[in-house]
Parts: structure tokens; sequence; C-alpha cells
């Protein structure tokens, strides 16, 4: 039976007037333009330096763009995108008052008009927006034990803003980054990181054999820092470690932690 839950700590922002793909594709590492009925964009917005600063699922929904957020970024990502706008033909706001956030998994989805499969893994499921409340019959720590299993990041704590960079934390393989699109705000460094190898951290999901540390707690190895702890759900959580540490043993406060390698990771060299 499909899994439902209403994602409480998801924010919603209406992006409208006339030039509102070229104004986000200048700023976004994907492809704003591919956004569809029944298609979602997983994008991330940088740094001029090419750093994490945010990211968002984007919806079509005729004469506007939906950016599916973090709720607690959402006055910011407004904030940030409005400095940008110069003299484009666009309007933000935050419509999470009118639009509930839903993620779907293990099964089809109910109908509403505003649902993408997630596009970041077929079997992460589906993103919903709807108007009006849903039954569900999960709970968003059951969804964070979902996509934890299947390495997927959700915004902070997992992506450090100013410190991350998108190919640690598995845009490239999760279609979060668009290679042909053309120049958008922290593109250099990002394709300079791919094209020269030079990704030496991976946010991976583990297990841990007890209750799980904050995030941020240093991760050890060999009596070598070698990686930070980020968000947790049911013994299992994100971590930010190096490459060359994977396969050391490893502990997080004195707990042994075991990194669980997704399929669809792939590792330089």
């Amino acid at each position: 039976m499909a899994q439902i839950a209403h994602l409480t700590d998801r924010g919603v922002i209406a992006v409208t007037g006339a030039d509102r793909v070229v104004f986000l594709n200048g700023l976004v590492s994907n492809d704003v333009a591919q956004a569809a009925h029944g298609r979602a964009v997983w994008a991330a917005m940088l740094s001029p330096q090419g750093r994490y600063a945010a990211d968002f699922f984007i919806f079509y929904d005729d004469e506007r763009l939906l950016l599916e957020a973090p709720r607690a970024a959402v006055a910011a990502i407004i904030g940030k995108l409005s400095r940008y706008k110069l003299r484009a033909a666009v309007a933000l706001a935050d419509v999470s008052d009118e639009l509930l956030v839903y993620a779907v998994w293990d099964g089809a989805p109910p109908r509403v008009a505003l649902t993408a499969p997630d596009p970041r893994l077929r079997e992460a499921g589906f993103r919903l927006l709807s108007p009006e409340r849903l039954a569900t019959n999960a709970d968003a720590a059951a969804y964070a034990a979902h996509r934890l299993r299947l390495g997927l990041p959700d915004g902070p704590p997992d992506l450090e803003p100013d410190k991350t960079l998108l190919l640690e934390a598995g845009f490239d393989e999760l279609n979060g980054v668009d290679w042909k699109k053309g120049c958008y705000m922290g593109q250099e460094l990002t394709a300079r990181t791919k094209y020269r190898g030079l990704v030496k951290r991976r946010l991976v999901p583990v297990t841990l054999s007890a209750p799980v540390p904050a995030p941020g707690t240093a991760i050890m190895a060999d009596g070598q820092e070698v990686g930070t702890l980020r968000s947790s759900a049911d013994g299992m959580a994100l971590a930010m470690l190096r490459v060359d540490a994977l396969a050391k043993p490893m502990s997080v406060d004195g707990i042994q932690l075991t990194p669980k390698l997704p399929g669809w990771l792939v590792l330089d060299g």
C-alpha cells in the first residue's frame, strides 16, 4: 500500500511573471524549462563562489512556477532571489499556507493536479502540492527514514550553506545538474569539480549501533576526523565523509558507524 505523509516542514514559493523561466535559469543548477505538468525539476541555488545556498523542487503550474523548499528557508530564498531581479518581469510570493506538501512512496499517488515523480530517484516516489488536506497513513519521520535509506539529502543540515559542493551531495547522479543549459551563478566551480575529479567528500547513508548523536558531530577513523554526521532517523543517518576513509572502521562519539553506499552513487576512480 502506498505511504503518504504530510511534510509540514516544507513550504512553497510562487514565481510569476513573463521572465520567470529565464530569470530562474540564470540562478539555479538545472534547466527550469524542463518543468512541466507531471514533471518536477530538482535544482540548487549556489553562492557566487559555487557553494550550496538552497535547493528546491520546481513544479510547473501554467502561469507560475512553484518552488518547494524547506519552510524555514522560504523567506531567505525569496530574499536571495529578489536581489537578482533587477528589471526582470518576475514576482515572488510565499504560498506555503495555500499549498500543502506531501510525499508518497511504495505505491501510486492520489489524484492531485500538482503531482510529479521525485526527479532524483524513481524509488523515492512522488511529490505533491495540494490546496486541500489529504488523508495520510505515514508521518514525516517515516518519510525521513525512507529517504535516508536511499541516501537522499533534504536541505540543511544535510547540505551546509556556503560549504557543500553539489557533487559532494549527489546532485550529478540524482539529476540535480544540467551540464548543457548554459551559465548560472556558481557554475564555474561546479564544472571544474566534475571535470577535474575534485570530489574528495561524499554525502552517504550510514547505520549506527546506538542512538544517533546530533548533526555536526565529528566522525573519527584511525584517530582522525574524517567527516561529520548530518540528519538521522530510525537508526539511519547521512554523513559527509572523506572518500579515502569509506573503507575504514569509523565511529562517532564512540558509536560504531557503517557506510551503506547506495547503488546510484558513483565514486571517482
